[in-house]
C-alpha cells in the first residue's frame, strides 16, 4: 500500500509528513532522528495526559489575560480534552530516550493539538491555521518549562497506579500473617539457628517493610509538585506576561487535581534534578526490599525436601525441561529481575541528573524515561507477586515444628528459666550427641516438659512475657 504525505516546513526547510497524521514537521525529524529504545511516548500514557493537561492549562491562562482569542483556547482546550481521554496516544510516535532537552517531545504535544484544534475550527491538518503549534499553542512557554511540569505531573498521576498496587501487596501479606499467627518455626540469622518465632511474624515483617515506603512514596508527592511553570527558557520568564505563571499554575492544578506550587527560585529549578534523584532512590528502595523478600520466599519455598521446605508458593508452571515435576519459584525470581533493573534505572538517573549544564538539563528525557519505565516494571511486578503468589501461598507447619525442635535455637526460648550458661551448655550437648534441646532439659530435671511447651507456644512467641 503506498503511503501518502503532505508537505510542511519548519525553520530548517521541507518534511514530508505522513498524509494522516496528527504530528507535524519537528515530530517528524525527531521520529527519524531518534530510534533509540525502541519505545514510543505512548508506552507512556501519563506522560501525554500530563503534557496535554499543561496545554489546557497555558491556553486558559493566556485567554483570561488576553493573548488568545476564546475561539482558538475553546478549540485548543478541546483538543486537550480528546488527548487526555486516550484518543490520540498513537500521535506520539516518538523515542522517549532522545536529545534536545525534550523540545521534540513538547512540539510534538504543540503540533498534535494544533492540528486537533484547527479540525474543529474547519481547518485542515498541516496548515498551523488558525491555531499556530509555537505561537499559540506553545504561547507564553517553553520546552524548558512545559515539559519538565508535564514530567513532573505525570508521575504524580502514574503514583496513584503504584500507590494502589503496593497497598494491594501490603494487604495480601498482612492477610497470610494472620492465617500464619498461631505457627511455630525457626528464625534464622546469618543463615544460621537464630531463635523460635511464628511464621505470622516473618510476613508480618513482610507487610510493615512495605508499608513503609508506602508512605515514604507519599512523602515524595509534595517535592514533585513544585513545578517551574512561567519561567520560560531559563527560569527568567521571558515571553510570559506578568500573571501568566499563576494563573496557569492554578488552571493545572484545577484540571489535574493535583495540588501543583511554584518552585521558590525559578532559574534553579530550570536546571535542579533534585526531586527526580530523590523519587529514584526511593524507587530504588523499594525495589532492594522487594528484591530481599523474593529472596527469603525463595529460601523459604526451597526443596521441596531438599531445602527448607516451610511454605509452599502456588505452583504456575512446570520448572523444567528435563527433571519431571519440578517447579520453580518463578514468580519470585521475575520480581527479583526487575529490582534489578530499577537500581541499574536509579543509576542511570543519578548520572543523567549530575550531567546538567549551567542553566538546563539536558539529559531530562532519559530522567523521565527511567522514572516511568521504573514505576510501571515495578507496578507490574508487584502485582505479578501479588495476585500469582501471596495470596497462595500455603504453609507447611510440620516442616517448620519439625526445623525448630531440631535447632539449637529453642535453648534461647529456655534462657529465662535455667540462664545462658546452662543453655549454652545443652546446645552444645545436642549437636555433639545428635539431641533434642528440650529432650535434654527435660531429661535432666532442668525444665519441666510443660514449661518448655510453654515457652516454645505460638502465643508465647507472638506475645513473650
Amino acid at each position: 500500500m503506498e503511503i501518502r504525505f503532505r508537505r510542511e516546513h519548519d525553520t530548517l526547510g521541507h518534511v514530508d509528513v505522513p498524509f494522516d497524521a496528527l504530528w507535524g514537521p519537528q515530530t517528524e525529524r525527531a521520529r527519524t532522528n531518534f530510534q533509540i529504545s525502541g519505545m514510543t511516548l505512548g508506552r507512556f500514557p501519563h506522560l501525554i495526559v500530563a503534557l496535554a493537561m499543561t496545554k489546557q492549562a497555558a491556553a486558559r491562562a493566556n485567554a483570561r489575560l488576553g493573548l488568545l482569542s476564546h475561539e482558538k483556547c475553546d478549540a485548543i482546550s478541546s483538543a486537550c480534552d480528546a488527548v487526555i481521554a486516550g484518543g490520540h496516544f498513537d500521535a506520539f510516535p516518538l523515542d522517549p530516550v532522545q536529545g534536545g532537552a525534550g523540545t521534540s517531545v513538547n512540539m510534538n504535544a504543540n503540533e498534535v493539538i494544533a492540528n486537533l484544534a484547527n479540525e474543529r475550527l474547519g481547518g485542515v491538518r498541516g496548515a498551523n491555521e488558525p491555531v499556530h503549534a509555537n505561537d499559540d499553542v506553545n504561547r507564553s512557554q517553553s520546552t524548558n518549562d512545559a515539559y519538565p511540569t508535564a514530567v513532573r505531573l505525570s508521575l504524580l498521576l502514574a503514583h496513584g497506579d503504584l500507590d494502589q498496587a503496593l497497598c494491594s501487596l501490603v494487604a495480601s501479606f498482612e492477610e497470610r500473617a494472620a492465617v500464619f499467627a498461631k505457627i511455630a518455626k525457626l528464625g534464622r540469622t546469618q543463615l544460621q539457628d537464630a531463635v523460635p518465632m511464628t511464621l505470622g511474624q516473618e510476613f508480618s515483617a513482610f507487610a510493615t517493610a512495605l508499608h513503609e515506603d508506602v508512605s515514604r512514596l507519599r512523602e515524595m508527592l509534595p517535592l514533585l509538585a513544585e513545578v517551574n511553570l512561567g519561567g520560560t527558557a531559563i527560569g527568567t520568564g521571558l515571553n510570559a506576561p506578568k500573571g501568566y505563571a499563576g494563573i496557569a499554575l492554578n488552571e493545572l492544578s484545577a484540571i489535574s487535581g493535583h495540588r501543583l506550587t511554584p518552585a521558590a527560585n525559578l532559574v534553579e529549578a530550570s536546571w535542579d534534578m533534585g526531586a527526580f534523584v530523590l523519587f529514584s532512590a526511593m524507587l530504588k528502595r523499594l525495589a532492594t526490599k522487594l528484591s530481599k523478600i523474593s529472596n527469603d520466599l525463595r529460601l523459604l519455598s526451597s526443596g521441596p525436601r531438599g531445602g527448607l521446605g516451610e511454605i509452599r508458593l502456588p505452583a504456575v508452571q512446570p520448572g523444567s525441561s528435563i527433571m519431571p515435576g519440578k517447579v520453580n519459584p518463578v514468580i519470585p525470581e521475575v520480581v527479583n529481575q526487575v529490582c534489578f533493573q530499577i537500581i541499574g534505572n536509579d543509576i542511570a538517573v543519578t548520572m543523567a541528573s549530575e550531567a546538567g549544564q549551567l542553566q538546563l538539563n539536558a539529559m531530562e528525557p532519559l530522567i523521565t524515561f527511567n522514572l516511568h519505565f521504573s514505576m510501571q516494571m515495578l507496578e507490574a511486578a508487584i502485582r505479578t507477586l501479588d495476585k500469582q503468589c501471596v495470596r497462595g501461598i500455603e504453609a507447611d507447619a510440620g516442616r517448620c515444628r519439625t526445623h525448630l525442635e531440631a535447632s539449637v535455637g529453642s535453648a534461647t526460648a529456655l534462657v529465662p528459666l535455667i540462664g545462658y550458661s546452662r543453655c549454652a551448655e545443652l546446645a552444645n550437648d545436642a549437636l555433639r550427641l545428635d539431641r533434642k534441646v528440650a529432650e535434654l532439659a527435660v531429661e535432666r530435671g532442668l525444665v519441666s516438659g510443660e514449661q518448655v511447651d510453654f515457652m516454645l507456644d505460638p502465643m508465647t512467641l507472638a506475645f513473650p512475657v
